[in-house]
């Protein structure tokens, strides 16, 4: 298994994982149809030194997990950086094979790595084997977290 930093060609493949997951596919992730989209963001996080999206491959092989890893700059805390995991997917096929948890791993490493002074990540509360996973690794639920979806 190999982390490396996504590319464009890989965008049908995270739009897979996003429409296979349940929640997902709820708020509007078929993972079908016209990749515009994706393809749109896709550039946007890329072009962005800020942000790391990264995906899991078998050697050789498809994509089978994914997160992005966004670094953000606060006052709060005596000017310490952050490091923000989002959009964390693993095909259902290698759940339970340890490709989360190595993933994270690398994504508080990485984080540590650049200087930040914590790491934070969302959830979404129906999510609650997400919640004992993210606990195991030694995440605590301290906040309740708000969105406002336009």
């Amino acid at each position: 298994m190999t982390l490396r930093q996504a590319r464009g060609t890989d965008v049908p493949a995270l739009a897979a994982l996003f429409g296979a997951d349940p929640v997902s596919a709820a708020r509007g992730d078929s993972g079908e149809g016209d990749l515009t989209d994706y393809e749109w963001a896709f550039a946007a996080v890329d072009a962005d030194p800020a942000q790391l999206l990264v995906v899991a491959v078998e050697d050789p092989g498809p994509v089978v997990g994914t997160l992005q890893l966004s670094f953000l700059p606060g006052l709060a805390r005596r000017g310490a950086w952050r490091g923000q995991i989002e959009a964390v997917h693993v095909a259902a096929s290698q759940r339970g094979r340890g490709v989360g948890a190595w993933m994270i791993g690398w994504a508080v490493d990485e984080s540590r790595r650049r200087g930040c002074g914590l790491v934070q990540l969302t959830s979404a509360v129906e999510r609650t084997d997400a919640h004992r996973f993210y606990e195991r690794l030694g995440f605590a639920a301290s906040h309740v977290g708000f969105k406002l979806t336009f």
